[in-house]
């Protein structure tokens, strides 16, 4: 007999004897304790019979046992089999596994099984966290009859056994091991993995039946496509599916050979920067389903942009909201998308997503204006204007296609003086490379000894070129090995920045995730965190994968490791920090997913404390377009995928040339943004003008001493609310907003990436401006909210009471308004609860106060 048999025995033993014996004597104590939303919501549809008995609910709730009548055929709990099917030989996954399983991971598990039924595939969108591997192998384990004391499956419509062809399971190479020590955790597979020198050996067990479950990678199964396609798969299963978000790709092609038509994608960003990037995963998954490439892009793509145009006509917004609430109606046959708030959300303490634009320093801005004015970016910003030699064409079609004077396109195109096919655009992603290195830190473009020759002279050239005068003053255009010289952050914006916050993180106990794409940089920050005397850990991509969950877990126990130094690329999977309740992304990335991979390194499951996350970007420079896009790409993804009310904030438009806006086009990458507070005006803008969507929607304005509360838990930024205590921060004279500089911080502008992100579902459409019949609303299922601290307040006087109740605080902690704020912003979650108990009592004995 099996261990998870005799597990299952011994479970069902003590739920039969758990109805007859006392409350006292014999009460059945769950291994795992189910969340509220297991004792507070079910289903009680024909499909999907009720988890509990309603005469004994409110008894569960309040005692955590768990009673089951074996009278009931239809009951289904966490400590019985999950019943999937009804028919005479029932589908069900087993006691063992059921029994570990959260409420949203059973409904994941019938989510794929219905869709099994019908003989097509799906998507399970998940956030990451909410474990959907665990859902699709106790998914397989129903399938394939895997309750630990049958070996053959049971053919559902028969009472005969059947062989079911074998599982293929296709994940990025770095969580293979993961999937292959999940199986053995969970179920009792023959699993196999088709990497490495024995696959031949592999293969051949395949085509005797003697694998069940075979594992295998993107590149593996790319590269020997022709020989994996020839299997008769039962389920094919791809873990992070949205790596099938690109067409042209061979990988793309080499799946679209797999030969079976269950086809599941399991990912937490379905979409990650383009609506057809939907239209490609779920081609892939129900081939059809969406239609033709030509008529999703017509019906569906073109609109949802276009309506989203901050000053889209009525009309193109309606048709936008019709055509949304269409596609999601569609998406929601074949895609399960639920968020952590929705699920678990209630078993963590929240997480807020902060996003602070440091101001470079002097040299920083000098040396950017320097780049901006180099001849090879001014032939990209004037590539439109009539060229000057007379001729009707313009500068790229003519004079200015070439750039021999410039300073990295001769180096590019040492081997060819005339240039290639795409020139002068073949030097943007250099240069976009550039801005990003001066916008972090300015030893990234000097040249790097461990580079070659020819890289190390072209760099030279190109940091002679840009410092200019200031070449003295940042230690010469040779790379800086001195160890205070690189953790000096005098010249760095971000790390000035970065040392105050972590200066007051530190003292409070707080432990901090640091991010980094960049490896140099890495290196940098290293310095910086010796220098200042904090224990680390770090991992990158030369890490050993051996070695890497050692890392996590000595920094999850040991309380004396202060920081955890990350490269985002090596920390995008299978990473669980949730020790941290600090993570800083010291440079964002252009896909916004990466970003919010990063931070769900700590928030996840398991997470005791309130996360804060701050991403870190130089004001007036590149990385503000870098962010507006993110945000741009999330609210498609939102609209797209969920439906989501979100506010029209650009101009903008992905992929038209007529409407390129402030976001899009060459002129707008290489515009000189360090007179002005780009992301703040656009925001700012948009919220005055636009008068028909919520006005908690808008980003609230923020002043040089408000930015300490914007990294309040949510319950008391709730309650509390400091906006105009300092004073309005539009200057009519130039009509902008303005947010000076907070000198001791470093600080220029900061804001809740939530505010300006909606996580409302709704229609944007004005009324009464809609001709046709309104579509009925689209509302799933949203977690209740808890309450504020101070009760619920009227709308009239929400505005009124926070002030009140922040000047009052303030006072209580016998502080001024401004220095109470700053206080804040140093002050651990812990402190700040203390503090508002500490008043509330107060209050509650002297009501007159």
């Amino acid at each position: 007999m099996s261990l998870n048999s005799f597990k299952e025995i011994i479970l069902r033993q003590c739920c039969e004897s758990s109805k007859t014996a006392t409350k006292t004597s014999k009460q059945l104590v769950p291994t795992r304790p189910p969340p509220k939303s297991q004792q507070d919501d079910y289903n009680d549809s024909e499909e999907e019979p009720p988890q509990f008995h309603k005469h004994n609910n409110q008894q569960q709730k309040e005692s955590g046992i768990f009673d089951y009548d074996d009278d009931d055929d239809d009951h289904t709990g966490p400590y019985q089999p999950l019943l999937l099917s009804r028919s005479p030989n029932a589908v069900q996954v087993p006691a063992s596994i059921n029994c570990r399983l959260l409420e949203h991971q059973r409904e994941g598990v019938k989510f794929l099984y219905n869709l099994y039924t019908k003989n097509c595939g799906g998507i399970l969108g998940d956030d990451m966290g909410l474990g959907k591997t665990i859902q699709a192998i106790a998914f397989l384990s129903a399938v394939y009859a895997k309750d630990g004391e049958h070996d053959e499956t049971i053919n559902p419509k028969g009472n005969e056994t059947e062989k079911k062809g074998p599982v293929l399971i296709i994940c990025p190479s770095s969580v293979i091991q993961n999937w292959e020590s999940e199986f053995s955790k969970w179920s009792t597979f023959n699993v196999a993995i088709y990497h490495g020198t024995n696959r031949d050996i592999i293969f051949e067990k395949i085509k005797s039946h003697g694998v069940e479950i075979l594992i295998t990678s993107f590149d593996i199964y790319r590269i020997h496509e022709n020989i994996l396609s020839v299997v008769n798969w039962e389920i094919a299963i791809i873990d992070e599916a949205h790596r099938l978000k690109n067409e042209k790709s061979k990988l793309y092609e080499a799946c679209l050979a797999i030969k079976t038509r269950k086809r599941y994608g399991l990912t937490g960003t379905v979409m990650q920067n383009k609506i057809m990037e939907l239209f490609n995963l779920f081609d892939w998954v129900v081939p059809g389903g969406l239609g033709t490439r030509e008529h999703f892009r017509d019906y569906y793509d073109e609109p949802l942009k276009h309506g989203q145009r901050s000053s889209a006509p009525p009309s193109f917004v309606h048709i936008a909201q019709e055509r949304k609430q269409h596609l999601v109606s569609v998406l929601n046959k074949f895609l399960l998308r639920r968020t952590k708030e929705e699920t678990i959300g209630h078993l963590m303490l929240g997480k807020e997503d902060n996003v602070v634009f440091c101001a470079m320093s002097e040299v920083q801005k000098r040396v950017y204006k320097r780049m901006l004015q180099l001849p090879d970016i001014q032939c990209l910003i004037n590539k439109d204007v009539p060229c000057s030699c007379g001729s009707p064409l313009k500068q790229v079609e003519c004079c200015k296609r070439t750039v021999p004077n410039g300073v990295i396109w001769p180096f590019l195109h040492k081997d060819n003086p005339d240039g290639c096919d795409s020139c002068p655009f073949c030097i943007v992603l250099p240069c976009l490379t550039k801005l990003q290195q001066i916008s972090n830190h300015l030893e990234l473009i000097k040249p790097n000894p461990r580079d070659d020759s020819d890289k190390q002279k072209k760099d030279k050239v190109f940091a002679t070129a840009v410092f200019d005068s200031d070449i003295d003053l940042v230690g010469g255009y040779i790379q800086n090995e001195s160890f205070m010289g690189l953790s000096d952050v005098q010249h760095c914006g971000k790390m000035r920045a970065l040392e105050n916050l972590m200066s007051s993180w530190i003292l409070h106990g707080d432990k901090i995730l640091l991010f980094s794409y960049s490896v140099r940089m890495l290196d940098i920050l290293e310095k910086f965190l010796i220098r200042k005397g904090y224990s680390f850990s770090r991992l990158d991509g030369s890490t050993p994968t051996g070695m890497r969950q050692s890392l996590v877990d000595d920094f999850n126990s040991s309380p004396s490791k202060q920081v955890f130094l990350i490269s985002t690329r090596a920390g995008g999977l299978g990473l669980n920090l949730v020790s941290a309740n600090r993570v800083v992304i010291f440079d964002p990335n252009w896909n916004p997913a990466h970003d919010l991979q990063a931070q769900d390194r700590s928030f996840r499951f398991g997470q005791k404390r309130h996360v804060v996350v701050f991403r870190l970007l130089a004001a007036g420079s590149l990385e503000e377009l870098v962010y507006s896009r993110q945000v741009y790409k999330q609210q498609l993804s939102n609209i797209a995928v969920s439906g989501k009310l979100e506010k029209r904030y650009f101009e903008g438009v992905q992929d038209c040339k007529e409407f390129r806006g402030e976001l899009f086009g060459i002129s707008n990458l290489f515009r000189d943004l360090s007179e002005k507070l780009f992301t703040s005006e656009i925001i700012h803008k948009e919220g005055t003008e636009q008068k028909d969507e919520p006005e908690h929607v808008c980003a609230q304005k923020q002043s040089l001493e408000d930015f300490g509360m914007c990294y309040l838990p949510q319950q008391a930024r709730d309650t509390l609310y400091l906006a105009s205590e300092i004073g309005d921060s539009f200057d009519k004279e130039s009509n902008k907003w303005t947010a000076p500089v907070n000198k001791e911080l470093g600080i220029v502008y900061a804001h809740r990436n939530e505010d300006i992100i909606s996580h409302k579902k709704g229609c944007d459409v004005n009324p009464e401006v809609s001709t046709s019949t309104q579509i009925p609303e689209y509302v799933p299922h949203m977690p209740k909210k808890k309450p504020t601290t101070f009760g619920e307040m009227g709308v009239a006087s929400v505005r009124a009471n926070k002030i009140k109740q922040f000047r009052l605080l303030a006072r209580f902690r016998g502080m001024e308004v401004v220095e109470f704020s700053k206080w804040l912003l140093s002050a651990s979650v812990g402190e700040r609860d203390l503090v508002l108990r500490d008043y509330k009592r107060r209050k509650e004995k002297m009501p007159c106060s």
